[in-house]
């Protein structure tokens, strides 16, 4: 008999893949005007956020291939790895970019999906996840690597071509206005908050698992 969090993981793992795939269509299908953090179609590519959530969507297929015609074991540093990083996209948007850019909607669009509804079900996803014994401490190092190989491409982009000029510039987040020192210690955060995020969801994953082999 299926366990009733097999079945939850399950569906969320079906429900990432639709969203990630709704989303995904939405921005080939909306055209961007080069601000409000939107590129047009595969421009959207440079964002952290579309690179996160399309990840987000390869693990939950690669994790419901496992389920239907593999061995059914998780995915589970990968899935925190995912996890983590589209928990960073919600993060830094609901804290950060809102607040920072007040006249600007970041949550229509496709930017609903990946900004809100995929994250939100990611952690859900992984937090009712069965796991085979505790998750690493290293795992939540591995989990911070996209931030920060993301965050040196994106200044070492700025620094060899320049920031250049609105709409077509390398700092797309806008993070020089804040000034150079400013931007790199809001990478430096944002890859904190990357593993922080990862060490949070390790914690509630683990505590939850040692409680069910417990009961079991």
């Amino acid at each position: 008999m299926i366990s009733y969090r097999k079945l939850f993981s399950f569906i969320t793992n079906v429900l990432i893949i639709i969203f990630t795939l709704i989303g995904t269509i939405i921005m080939f299908t909306h055209s961007g005007n080069g601000t409000g953090l939107t590129s047009s179609g595969i421009g959207n590519f440079k964002y952290f956020t579309v690179l996160s959530n399309e990840f987000c969507g390869i693990v939950a297929i690669l994790q419901l291939r496992r389920d239907l015609w593999g061995d059914g074991k998780r995915l589970t540093k990968t899935k925190l790895v995912a996890a983590s990083c589209v928990t960073l996209t919600f993060l830094v948007v609901a804290c950060f970019l809102a607040p920072a850019y007040p006249d600007l909607n970041l949550y229509q669009h496709a930017n609903l999906w990946f900004h809100l509804i995929v994250p939100l079900v990611a952690i859900a996803d992984f937090l009712i996840m069965k796991t085979e014994g505790k998750i690493p401490f290293l795992a939540t190092l591995l989990a911070a690597v996209p931030s920060a190989v993301y965050g040196y491409a994106y200044l070492i982009n700025i620094l060899l071509n320049g920031v250049g000029a609105w709409p077509d510039t390398n700092d797309w987040y806008g993070f020089l206005n804040w000034g150079a020192f400013a931007s790199v210690a809001i990478f430096m955060g944002i890859v904190f908050a990357n593993w922080l995020a990862a060490v949070i969801l390790r914690f509630l994953s683990n505590l939850t698992n040692q409680r069910k082999r417990k009961k079991h």
